[in-house]
């Protein structure tokens, strides 16, 4: 990689490293010449009438400590450069890796070897960045891809409609209409929701303090006619539980979860249990309901990926959606700090709990 004009922290290091070794030869040599030399008188007879005096003992000495200044320089100057290429030897490796991500192989990870110090935590930090980045990238693909394939159904039914109509005068044009307005409402749906879907993951959203309690029972209410429709029994109970968040967002979080919950349940005579309150400083909502069957615990970590339906469960075709009922729920309580945890109801069906913060 070209490298811009200056000089490198390899020199730099090297030329520290040098710096302070002949500092250090100089300071060894001052302190012999203050406690040593200095005494020595300067005259023909020396000290205690002993030759050599002052002036010899200095002629002597300097050529010496010259060599030895100048052996400790260039001895400076080769370890240094030893030691500061072994010093960051860890950061060329993780460059490097970084080329490598920046090339498009997010597969690519530093594993640095050795003992735990900054150097092993900084490449460790980077193989979380790296492995993270990569999972999310590839999730944003597969959900580009399970996008344009949800939106090319409805849109190539419409254009079939539309041949039919253009080609086959005789059809019943009131039958066609109704036909493409589903078509068409089934399109504007999944568009808006891929949009809210992307709202939530941007967390572009003010925050305010929400009751739990008084969206839970605007989601319920909003479902009533639908939950007659099907024979589901809806029970609302909590007490007030304040979150800070969207109100708009944790309504659809709400509506969803509810939907959802009568959509995949019994075909008739089953229930829908809705609960909110307070713990451990968190807002809790809770949405259980009853099912033909127990959802096995390998498809629940899957119910909140986008465009997985969950085949297990029971829906009808009416009510089948788009796959993303879950999937915006989970982007709406990770936009808003919270988790969600999904686990099987014992006879069946699904026990769906949100713990939001406090708002309080």
């Amino acid at each position: 990689m070209n490298r811009r004009p200056g000089l490198s922290a390899r020199v730099k290091l090297t030329a520290s490293y040098a710096g302070f070794l002949l500092v250090a030869g100089t300071l060894l040599l001052a302190v012999v010449w203050v406690f040593l030399l200095r005494y020595v008188p300067d005259s023909s007879q020396g000290l205690l009438g002993v030759a050599p005096n002052r002036y010899l003992l200095v002629r002597t000495f300097a050529p010496a400590a010259a060599v030895a200044l100048a052996f400790l320089l260039l001895f400076g100057l080769l370890g240094g450069w030893i030691l500061a290429g072994r010093m960051l030897a860890p950061l060329t490796r993780i460059a490097d890796a970084a080329r490598t991500a920046a090339n498009g192989s997010l597969s690519h990870r530093v594993r640095m070897p050795g003992p735990r110090d900054e150097f092993r935590e900084l490449a460790d930090a980077f193989d979380i960045m790296l492995e993270q980045l990569e999972a999310h990238v590839t999730e944003q693909q597969r959900f580009a891809a399970n996008a344009s394939h949800e939106l090319r159904t409805p849109l190539a039914i419409s254009k079939t409609l539309l041949d039919l109509a253009r080609t086959d005068p005789t059809r019943d044009r009131e039958e066609l209409i109704e036909r493409l307005h589903a078509v068409n409402a089934r399109a504007i749906d999944l568009t808006e929701a891929l949009l809210l879907l992307g709202r939530a993951d941007r967390k572009g959203f003010s925050r305010e303090p929400v009751d739990l309690s008084l969206v839970a029972e605007e989601a319920v209410e909003t479902l009533l006619p639908l939950a007659e429709r099907r024979r589901i029994t809806l029970d609302v109970t909590g007490e007030q539980a304040q979150a800070l968040g969207s109100a708009e967002l944790i309504l659809r979080m709400a509506t969803n979860l509810v939907q959802n919950a009568i959509v995949h349940n019994l075909p008739a005579g089953g229930t829908v249990t809705v609960r909110t309150g307070s713990q451990h400083g968190a807002s809790v909502l809770r949405v259980e309901n009853t099912g033909p069957r127990v959802v096995p615990a390998e498809v629940l970590p899957t119910l909140t990926e986008p465009f997985r339906r969950g085949t297990e469960r029971t829906r009808t075709d009416e009510h089948a959606g788009v796959g993303l009922g879950l999937a915006i729920v989970h982007s709406i309580v990770r936009a808003h700090d919270g988790t969600i945890d999904l686990a099987p109801g014992p006879t069946g069906g699904l026990l769906v709990t949100i713990r939001l913060p406090s708002g309080s």
